[in-house]
């Protein structure tokens, strides 16, 4: 039997860089930086003091009365998901065939802090009945679903920094597999926090270029010291193929396949040699089916720290061997900080993009560039990628030594 093929319908998102797809896209191609000094008053006595927020709030675009039973990331997860759901064209479709994975690396860790402290000084009978709902780490996917009556199954990978390309590979299956015909997938999260930040800025993730946050997420950069924490998310519409044309939906690109690895080597650093990174993207090169030659473009994990920049870049060129002189790589979290559980599903709206404008992003700050990092790295600004079909790479790791890499290819009709 020959393998059902899965295509991207429908985008949304809510960055550092704007408030939907439109925005985040013409800002991230015009080199704009999403990082930001924080207002808060805790903020002011921390050792890091900025991080990237989304640029429109939530209570922008929704009601106050629906923001108050949704943690700040279930906000995101329904805005992005009404977005691509609206740009999907709304597809009409039996709910028992509608599936949703949408990832999380942490949850609602906002609203368990809050109403601890809501418990601490007003007591137990203060404490919010929707808290539970708003906590879990499924509730992001959890609300989508039940705004859109997914019937297929409704499911959130957690795996840290990796989550948002896991969710979006699990839906890639769930269409392959028959469970499903259309899989709102993506990750988002919302973790810019004084515990959070205070817990990485202990174990020295944090950049603690205070005095110029604009210029704190440095991947490649010789003088880089440590990722800049953002927020928000990313959603995509996941569709079987011929589903998709037979309602003339508007079609970006192919999923073409994914790779997973683990390391088995320490709970935050990277295996130096990067060996899971290359049994990922070698696994993944296998599933698709892609040729090597296909490949033009990647958009790296790159979060900017010193160890892990380097051993991604060593592994990448050791999984493509000659051809990944051929690759325009672009850092994007140079721009709008590492989204943590939403990284991996923006990066994926980023792929699609760059290879429907046939324009890969650039990659911002970097003054010198490490002379360890071997990869062609887009500096600066935008360019051009190839005429035709082309392939795209995105790949995403976490906490714990997970590895997820997908190929997304150009879809030609």
């Amino acid at each position: 039997m020959s393998r059902r093929r899965v295509v991207v319908t429908g985008l949304g998102a809510t960055t550092p860089l704007g408030g939907d797809v439109a925005s985040t896209w013409a800002n991230l191609l015009a080199g704009k930086c999403g990082v930001r000094k924080l207002e808060d008053e805790w903020a002011q006595e921390a050792s890091v003091t900025f991080a990237a927020r989304v640029a429109v709030e939530p209570s922008e675009v929704m009601e106050r009365v629906e923001m108050r039973r949704l943690d700040r990331s279930e906000q995101f997860a329904l805005i992005a998901s009404r977005e691509a759901w609206k740009d999907a064209g709304e597809p009409d479709i039996d709910k028992e065939r509608l599936g949703v994975v949408i990832a999380s690396g942490i949850g609602g860790v906002i609203t368990l802090l809050d109403q601890y402290d809501v418990l601490n000084n007003k007591g137990a009978r203060m404490v919010s009945p929707h808290t539970v709902p708003m906590l879990m780490p499924n509730g992001p996917a959890a609300n989508v679903g039940l705004e859109l009556q997914a019937k297929a199954g409704v499911h959130t990978p957690v795996s840290a920094c990796a989550s948002g390309a896991e969710a979006v590979g699990y839906a890639l299956e769930m269409i392959r597999n028959d469970r499903a015909d259309v899989v709102v997938t993506g990750g988002v999260e919302a973790a810019i926090h004084q515990l959070p930040m205070a817990g990485f800025a202990s174990m020295k993730a944090l950049s603690t270029r205070n005095d110029d946050p604009a210029k704190a997420s440095r991947p490649y950069d010789k003088d880089r010291d440590g990722f800049v924490l953002g927020e928000g998310g990313g959603v995509l519409v996941l569709e079987e193929l011929e589903h998709a044309k037979a309602r003339g939906a508007k079609i970006y690109a192919e999923v073409m396949g994914q790779g997973l690895t683990s390391d088995g080597y320490h709970i935050a650093a990277p295996d130096p040699e990067g060996a899971g990174v290359t049994r990922a993207v070698k696994f993944a090169l296998r599933d698709s089916g892609v040729d090597l030659s296909e490949i033009v473009h990647l958009n790296a994990h790159a979060t900017s720290t010193p160890a892990g920049d380097v051993a991604e870049a060593n592994a990448l060129a050791s999984a493509l061997g000659t051809h990944i002189s051929h690759v325009a790589v672009s850092a994007t979290k140079s721009m709008t900080g590492h989204l943590l559980g939403g990284a991996g599903a923006i990066e994926s709206i980023f792929c699609v993009l760059a290879m429907h404008h046939h324009k890969a992003p650039p990659t911002i700050n970097i003054d010198n560039l490490d002379e360890a990092v071997t990869v062609d790295v887009v500096r600066d600004k935008p360019r051009d990628l190839p005429a035709g079909q082309i392939a795209c790479i995105n790949d995403s790791f976490g906490f714990g030594g997970h590895n997820v890499v997908l190929i997304f290819r150009s879809y030609e009709g």
